[in-house]
């Protein structure tokens, strides 16, 4: 169960990642929207983050939900932002997602 929260937590990571994305190309009070769905996912993230770590290490259960947002950041970047998706950040992604999987298969 500890796991899933980790990784829900990861996912609203990345939701206050495009929060902010999208907040940067907005004004007025289309802005303070994105800012307060920024601030909403961080407080959910947060919070899961805190329940997933009273039962996981926190070295791994950190590194797992920083490297969820990491990965999930960069692919909202680039199917939602046009950010480029050429070799390198793709070959780089598959080892840091190569690395979660690690993590998660040595930790009891």
């Amino acid at each position: 169960m500890n796991w899933i929260l980790l990784v829900v937590a990861g996912l609203f990571e990345v939701g206050f990642a495009f929060c902010l994305g999208k907040a940067k190309d907005a004004a007025g009070l289309v802005a303070t929207y994105w800012y307060l769905g920024f601030l909403l996912c961080l407080a959910i993230s947060m919070f899961l983050l805190v329940k997933a770590t009273q039962e996981l290490p926190i070295g791994t259960a950190y590194a797992v939900w920083t490297g969820i947002g990491a990965v999930g950041t960069v692919l909202v970047g680039i199917f939602f932002f046009k950010e480029p998706a050429d070799f390198w950040r793709l070959f780089f992604l598959a080892i840091l997602i190569a690395s979660i999987i690690g993590l998660k298969a040595v930790t009891p």
